[in-house]
Formats: C-alpha cells, sequence, structure tokens
C-alpha cells in the first residue's frame, strides 16, 4: 500500500486519517526524530508538557508499558503530530481536504484541524486514558472481534442478549464490512459470542484489551472527562472533520465537544466515515502516523481510492512526490 508516488497528490481530493490504540508499536516514530528537526521537536514538546520520557517508551519499550492504556493514547497521538510537523515542514501546501480518526485517532484530526493545540490535546488524552482505565476496574469488560457479519446483524444478536442477561454488550466499532468489534461485561460479551457464531460469524476473537471501549461501561468517566473538554480550548475546526460518532462533519466547536463526550460511550462509525468522505470526492487517503490499520479498513470498505502510509522519512518524501 506504500507505493512510490511519481507525482505529489491533489490535496483538494485527499483525506488524512489518523489511527487509534492497536495501532502502537516499539520503535514508533524513531527514525523521523532522528531524521526530522520538526517531529524530534513534537516530541520533546510531549515530553515536557507530561512530565515523563514518552520518547524513550515510544522508541525503546518497554512494549508492556507502552500498551498501558494511559501511555498509549499521548503516544499515539504524538507519533501523529510528529509525522504531520514533519510533512507541513516540507511543504506549505500539505493541506488535506478532510480529516478523520479512528477512537483516539480523531484528537490527532483535531490538531491537524487547528481545532485543539497539541499541548492541550496532549493533557486531554492523558485523561481520557485515565479515566477510561479507571472506569474498566470499576466496570471489568473486555471487547471481540466479529467477522463475517454486517453490523446490522451483530447489533442485532447484542440487543438481543442485552435484553435476555440484563448486561451490557453493545457494537463498539463498525471499522469495515465484516469487521465489527463488540464491547461489553465479560457474561454478555461470552453468551453473544456464541450467539454471533451460530448466527453465522466466520469467526469471533477476543482482543487483548482489559476494558470495554466505547461502551456504557465507560460511563464512569463521562462527568469527569466532560469538564476536561469543556476546559481544553477547543476551537472551530479549519478543515472539515468527520466525527466518529455520527460519522458527519464537526463544524462548530460545540460539534466537536459533544463528539468527544459521546464518543467514550458510543459506537465508532468508520465504515460510515469513509463512505462520507469518498462521497465528498476524496480519491486519496493518507494515513498520518503509526503503521496502516486504517488504510486496510479503507481498502476493504472502497477498492478505488489510492492509500499511502505516511510515517517515516521515505514515505513523507514519497507522499510529496
Amino acid at each position: 500500500m506504500n507505493a512510490i508516488r511519481v507525482m505529489p497528490p491533489d490535496f483538494k481530493q485527499t483525506a488524512f486519517v489518523f489511527p487509534g490504540q492497536g495501532s502502537q508499536k516499539v520503535g514508533m516514530g524513531l527514525q523521523l526524530a532522528q531524521a526530522d528537526p520538526a517531529a524530534r521537536a513534537v516530541f520533546a514538546e510531549a515530553d515536557e508538557a507530561l512530565g515523563l520520557p514518552l520518547s524513550r517508551l515510544c522508541w525503546e519499550g518497554p512494549e508492556e508499558e507502552l500498551n498501558d492504556t494511559a501511555i498509549t493514547q499521548p503516544a499515539l497521538l504524538t507519533h501523529s503530530i510528529a509525522v504531520l510537523r514533519a510533512l507541513q515542514a516540507r511543504s506549505t501546501a500539505s493541506h488535506p481536504a478532510v480529516v478523520a480518526g479512528h477512537s483516539l485517532g480523531e484528537y490527532s484530526a483535531l490538531v491537524c484541524a487547528g481545532a485543539i493545540d497539541f499541548a492541550h490535546a496532549l493533557l486531554l488524552v492523558r485523561e481520557r486514558g485515565r479515566l477510561m482505565k479507571e472506569a474498566g476496574k470499576r466496570n471489568p469488560g473486555g471487547m471481540a472481534a466479529v467477522l463475517g457479519l454486517d453490523a446490522e446483524a451483530v447489533d442485532e444478536v447484542c440487543r438481543a442478549v442485552q435484553a435476555e442477561t440484563g448486561n451490557v454488550v453493545q457494537v463498539a466499532n463498525d471499522n469495515c464490512p465484516g469487521q465489527i468489534v463488540i464491547s461489553g461485561d465479560e457474561p454478555a460479551l461470552a453468551v453473544a459470542m456464541e450467539r454471533l457464531a451460530q448466527a453465522g460469524a466466520r469467526r469471533t476473537v477476543r482482543l487483548a484489551v482489559s476494558i470495554a471501549a466505547h461502551s456504557a461501561l465507560m460511563a464512569p468517566a463521562t462527568e469527569e472527562f466532560a469538564r476536561h473538554v469543556d476546559h481544553a480550548g477547543i476551537r472551530d475546526p479549519l478543515i472539515p472533520l468527520v466525527g466518529n460518532v455520527e460519522a458527519g462533519i464537526l463544524r462548530g466547536e460545540s460539534q466537536v465537544r459533544a463528539d468527544l463526550k459521546a464518543q467514550l460511550t458510543s459506537r465508532v462509525r468508520w465504515t460510515e466515515s469513509v463512505r462520507r468522505m469518498l462521497g465528498d470526492g476524496i480519491v486519496t487517503f493518507a494515513e498520518i502516523g503509526s503503521g496502516e490499520v486504517l488504510l486496510g479498513l479503507i481498502r476493504r470498505i472502497d477498492r478505488s481510492p489510492s492509500l499511502i502510509a505516511v510515517d517515516r522519512p521515505e514515505s513523507l518524501d514519497a507522499f510529496l512526490g
């Protein structure tokens, strides 16, 4: 997917998309920070703002510490913004037509859109990670990927299991056709996985997470997190931004705040978000940050757009042509 370009993209038809949790890996951003002063400055700013060696954790690990959600969230944000700043340093014309991020990635998209300063976003996602972790301790749960069924079929089974058991289980991520993630407490999650297999799911796979993200089990985090959102200095986006909760354009600061607050307990509508961008004329998607997870999902949603992962010096140069 990381094809070499012979000419730069038409940014009027290009979307920047930003990855969320699950895309982190030890070593992320190291090559870029070594080669690019703008990227290196972003990592240094994150270390200072958070008062911890985030850059070292990104570059050297240990993996178990990087995978702690309270570290993972600011780490992924920092890497994405380091890539973005390096890209902007190479080309002042690199302004996408639209931005979007998957779950946590929406915060990177907000920084790109000028809706929040990087330093404020760092502190906000640190609190998001902390509060989600605390909510997970109060309401233990988990998540599972469901392969081979569409979102409507999975949603129907989850609703039936919730009604039957009185426990929480719901669609957390509509990632692409045939890949849905469900989230909930252990008893309901186990029943739902069994019912989904009976309903024709090709496979159900427990994910290596200790919280039930994007479900009602995150409710204990919502009130305090809402206060942090309200004090985060959020502004109107300068670039159209597709939000996770409704898969629509967030045009003002009030819409941005509402989306971020609702996102903790709501479904990530990634399939609908990508289709919205395609419908608005996007022909190129650039994944800004760690890995190519989102590009893989986009390819399963629609095979027509051009895709490129932008995270290392050579991929930045290839992207700009």
